[in-house]
């Protein structure tokens, strides 16, 4: 095909990537003197119709997305049969070829990915989840920086494409875990697969690794996301919890949208410019690369979950075994009743014997995952705490009924118990016994299988003066 001419405009002048759908090649628009890159559907695909329609969908999908961050649509057509799309060309790397260089110096890290998320917040605002979101995905210009490209599995939000729920795609090193089981996807997906991206920049490989689709997948499921810390001591604290909260199990418990995500990516890349290397306060621009000719697709991985059912039933089936037949313990994959974080919010300070408010511009700060900053009560003189309580009111991100709730307690000990309603201003019940708070105490909770939005540290100044501190608390059901 090289040398053929497309649309009497487009000359093809070499492969530069080869897809499962679709082939790329490097072309020469004779009309506008310029070289682009063109998408051709593979022959055996145009006689069907659901794959034409979903070639056809990201051509509409991503000619909406006028982004510097996201690859230009500039045409699409038809010839003979033949379907094309037509993109700005891109000479060079993308981030999969610069990560398997090594792993990335922590602020051009932080740099790409917020690109990246920029450019996803902005399709998801259209209504549109990329749902194959991988550094193969992502090219470098030569002024280093980051486009993403090939919407080829890409839906809109409002409407049923061909792919329904039922059918996995995606790519397993960077598959979220509802992707995997072939349900409902939704932008929270695609923060999930970023902070895979994101954990691969920095440590030089994939959290999860294994043999097979399948078996990357299960972990994706399964198995909590690795600290990038054990990778990279020099990552910064911060951002290490915004790879892990990107990258939870449970989509509720993840960023609220990409936009959020990439606020946060903001906070850490100013909080490491505030940290003044050698004085510098301005982020050095990445060095331009050398130009490379680089693959513009690969293909997108689909499995029907009959086929996943069947291994996952496989892997079961020799878990049980080895459990009685005296081969050790284990867990099946995603079965087992093992508790699951929780992720609380600070929302209020309760107290009802007062006047109302116990430091409330600051409960936030008992849940941000940051150790140096705290909730604390008032700071009662001798005497003063006479009250039956004041406390620290928390929300679950949806009704769950907890087991464990840690707190790590500073300041004046205190006592204290957990309470749970299901509004912020009570009535609370109180759902654990009472424990002296001084350090880190966990609390067992019993809700009696009731569900609850809100849970409570109820807090005691035995001594009747001093202060209280709750620099963090955690919870899992």
């Amino acid at each position: 095909m090289v040398g053929e001419l497309i649309a009497g405009r487009y000359e093809l002048e070499k492969l530069v990537g080869s897809g499962g759908m679709s082939n790329v090649f490097r072309a020469h628009d004779r009309l506008l003197e310029r070289t682009v890159a063109l998408k051709i559907l593979h022959e055996q695909y145009t006689r069907d119709e659901d794959y034409v329609e979903r070639f056809r969908r990201e051509a509409r999908a991503v000619a909406q997305l006028a982004h510097p961050n996201i690859v230009t649509v500039i045409d699409r057509g038809e010839q003979e049969g033949r379907q094309f799309i037509v993109f700005e060309y891109i000479d060079g790397d993308n981030l999969k070829e610069l990560s398997n260089r090594g792993p990335l110096e922590v602020r051009e890290a932080i740099r790409l990915t917020l690109q990246v998320a920029r450019a996803l917040s902005f399709a998801h605002e259209r209504g549109l989840v990329h749902r194959d979101v991988k550094p193969q995905n992502v090219l470098l210009n030569e002024d280093g920086q980051a486009k993403v490209t090939d919407f080829g599995i890409a839906r809109s939000l409002d409407v049923h494409g061909v792919t329904q729920t039922g059918t996995v795609l995606g790519t397993s090193d960077y598959i979220a875990p509802e992707q995997a089981r072939g349900q409902k996807v939704d932008p929270k997906t695609d923060i999930y697969s970023l902070g895979v991206v994101l954990y691969e920049l920095l440590s030089g490989e994939v959290p999860f690794a294994g043999d097979n689709f399948v078996a990357v997948a299960m972990r994706h499921v399964n198995e909590p996301a690795p600290s990038v810390l054990e990778r990279r001591p020099d990552c910064p604290v911060r951002l290490d919890l915004a790879i892990q909260r990107a990258m939870s199990k449970d989509p509720e418990d993840r960023f609220e949208s990409m936009g959020d995500f990439a606020l946060e990516l903001e906070a850490c890349l100013a909080e490491i410019a505030g940290r003044g290397d050698e004085g510098a306060t301005m982020i050095v621009p990445a060095p331009r690369r050398p130009r490379r000719t680089r693959s513009h697709e690969r293909p997108a991985v689909v499995m029907p979950l009959v086929l996943a059912a069947l291994v996952v039933a496989l892997l079961a089936a020799g878990a049980f075994l080895l459990l009685h037949t005296g081969g050790g313990g284990g867990v099946l994959p995603g079965g087992g009743s093992s508790p699951k974080p929780v992720r609380l919010s600070g929302v209020a300070s309760y107290d009802p014997q007062g006047d109302g408010n116990e430091h409330t511009d600051d409960v936030k700060d008992a849940t941000d995952k940051d150790p140096s900053t705290a909730w604390r009560t008032e700071s009662y003189k001798p005497g003063g705490f006479t009250k039956d309580g004041v406390g620290l009111v928390l929300r679950a991100p949806r009704a769950v009924a907890l087991s464990k709730l840690t707190v790590h307690g500073e300041g004046t000990p205190s006592s204290a118990t957990i309470q749970a309603s299901d509004s912020p201003s009570g009535p609370f019940t109180t759902v654990s016994d009472r424990k002296n708070v001084a350090g880190t105490v966990t609390f067992s909770i019993d809700t009696n299988g009731k569900d609850y939005d809100y849970y409570m540290v109820w807090l005691k100044l035995p001594t009747g003066e001093g202060q209280a501190l709750i620099s963090e608390v955690t919870a899992k059901t």
